[in-house]
């Protein structure tokens, strides 16, 4: 009896260690992927990190995990607030928003026009004030919340200056609708709502954390989002320096032009990378990661997700 339970144990171990021996051969089959998953979370991890370089630092308590742009037919608590102004071709407006969503569009002559509209559930949107900012530049226009008496106060500042926006158990949204004349640069961020920029005849430059972003203009453009789908089609593609187009959970669809020159660097983990341009590949090469030239290269378009597929289409 002593032998026959001795063997048993035998047998035991035995069974163990080819159970261990089948989970490390299922773990070196995955390495690759994880290294490639760490090198692409690594090149991604900057953009909430850029988020908070630029200024803004969120305090999520009673704010709503998603928000969108605003639509027709929503009850209004408060007045809408409404800016008028002149903004010189080549200059930009730019709008900064926290909790709620921003819609460009054309305007009909040559002068900015701007609505936002404050709605809120418990908080008080009176509270939130509305700054409008004239600088060299062109334009700034923030959304600016109360802020706990332990924080620095709120402020607007054009750029990627660092704004100090704190906020803290504030549900008040505000959504943006901004009407941009021919040749003004557009520049929108938001951290928790989409942005739509449509029809536009200017630059755009766009930001946002958690929501989607849709642009079409026949100047050039750029996107960053954490959690959202970008969709971008591009007149122009005579930016100078790199171009980006970042996110992390959603894919990235850009239309260009059919003349076109860049080095592209486009990546991916989870999903596809195709395009209609021909490249001249260099470097590393598969379905998720393609580097290499298209035209006569030049400067830079980049183009990263961790969770979606990568689609370039040639317009025109």
């Amino acid at each position: 009896m002593a032998n026959a339970g001795t063997t048993q144990k035998g047998r035991t171990r035995q069974n163990r260690f080819f159970v261990l021996l089948l989970v490390l051969a299922a773990l070196s089959g995955v390495v690759k992927d994880l290294e490639r998953l760490q090198t692409v979370t690594r090149s991604i991890h900057g953009l909430t990190a850029s988020w908070l370089e630029m200024g803004s630092t969120v305090y999520a308590s009673g704010i709503p995990s998603s928000v969108t742009c605003p639509t027709a037919g929503q009850a209004e608590k408060v007045e809408p607030f409404r800016w008028t102004g002149l903004v010189a071709a080549g200059q930009s407006i730019e709008i900064k928003g926290i909790n709620g969503g921003i819609i460009a569009e054309p305007a009909a002559g040559n002068q900015v026009e701007v609505v936002a509209t404050k709605k809120a559930r418990r908080s008080d949107p009176v509270a939130v004030n509305i700054r409008v900012v004239p600088h060299a530049k062109g334009v700034t226009i923030c959304a600016v919340y109360p802020n706990d008496p332990s924080d620095q106060p709120n402020t607007c500042e054009p750029g990627d200056a660092r704004d100090h926006s704190h906020v803290r158990n504030n549900d008040v949204s505000v959504n943006f609708v901004v009407r941009v004349p021919s040749g003004v640069q557009f520049i929108g961020r938001t951290i928790n709502g989409e942005i739509r920029a449509t029809s536009l005849t200017g630059n755009v430059d766009s930001r946002t954390v958690n929501g989607s972003i849709n642009i079409s203009t026949s100047g050039y453009a750029q996107a960053n989002t954490v959690n959202g789908e970008i969709t971008a089609r591009m007149g122009s593609a005579n930016w100078s320096d790199s171009l980006e187009f970042k996110t992390v959970n959603g894919g990235i669809d850009l239309d260009l032009p059919g003349v076109l020159s860049t080095q592209i660097e486009a990546e991916t983990f989870n999903g596809s990378i195709d395009s209609d341009f021909p490249l001249t590949l260099s470097g590393r090469v598969s379905r998720k990661h393609v580097s290499g030239t298209i035209g006569g290269g030049g400067r830079e378009l980049l183009l990263k997700t961790l969770n979606g597929s990568i689609h370039l289409k040639r317009v025109g």
